[in-house]
């Protein structure tokens, strides 16, 4: 039996609207876009008090900070930059080198990529000297333009952990006896906003955090990326 022309012709019809569909969904559905965190969006144990039940605007305060190289860095060195903040001490013998580790395949898989950059802030940095910071950075292959290892004030520190970042459970005043310790990595966006939470000792949330730099880059940067 011959086929049908009437019937031909619908089936190269629907061949050519699936085609053009499988082509065309892709470009047109809208990309998913990571959250914009606010405080009231995290674990209140994280978030200071001053801060908790804030539900808009909330970004990363102004610092000042002295980099591995000696250099004094503000949120200037970040402006139009994503970044990745964690909190770390250049003796710490647990968490910290696993989490250096992870911050390394970053720089690696990013390196070709300015816009994004890392920002690792001592706990201890009383402790922690320019060469102190020099020498580790040097051991995990840190680039001073790239990934910055940052020393200064321990309650400007620790107050930007608790009340910028939401980086930490534990409560304190910066003191002498206060002390941090924690595995988190912090995304933030040009805007100096949070867009998402991990868990730096994780290489499951090392991939989700690859994955959602990239996606942060295009939307940050759609012209480029």
């Amino acid at each position: 039996m011959k086929p049908r022309p009437w019937l031909t012709t619908i089936l190269i019809f629907s061949g050519i609207l699936i085609l053009g569909m499988a082509i065309v969904y892709p470009i047109l559905k809208p990309e998913k876009k990571l959250k914009v965190y606010q405080p009231s969006d995290v674990n209140p144990r994280l978030v200071d008090e001053s801060k908790q039940g804030v539900k808009e605007d909330h970004t990363i305060a102004d610092f000042t900070l002295v980099s591995q190289t000696g250099d004094t860095v503000t949120q200037e060195d970040f402006a139009e930059k994503i970044y990745v903040a964690d909190f770390f001490f250049a003796t710490c013998p647990t968490i910290c080198p696993v989490m250096s580790s992870h911050i390394a395949e970053l720089q690696t898989a990013f390196k070709q990529y300015p816009e994004v950059k890392f920002l690792s802030h001592s706990v201890t940095p009383e402790l922690d000297s320019v060469p102190a910071l020099a020498e580790y950075g040097e051991l995990y292959g840190a680039i001073p333009d790239k990934w910055v290892l940052a020393t200064g004030d321990k309650k400007h520190i620790y107050n930007l952990a608790r009340k910028s970042y939401f980086a930490v459970l534990d409560e304190g005043d910066g003191g002498k006896q206060d002390f941090i310790h924690t595995e988190n990595f912090i995304l933030v966006d040009p805007e100096n906003r949070i867009r998402g939470f991990y868990d730096g000792t994780s290489g499951d949330d090392m991939v989700r955090l690859k994955s959602e730099i990239k996606l942060l880059l295009r939307e940050s940067f759609p012209e480029k990326y």
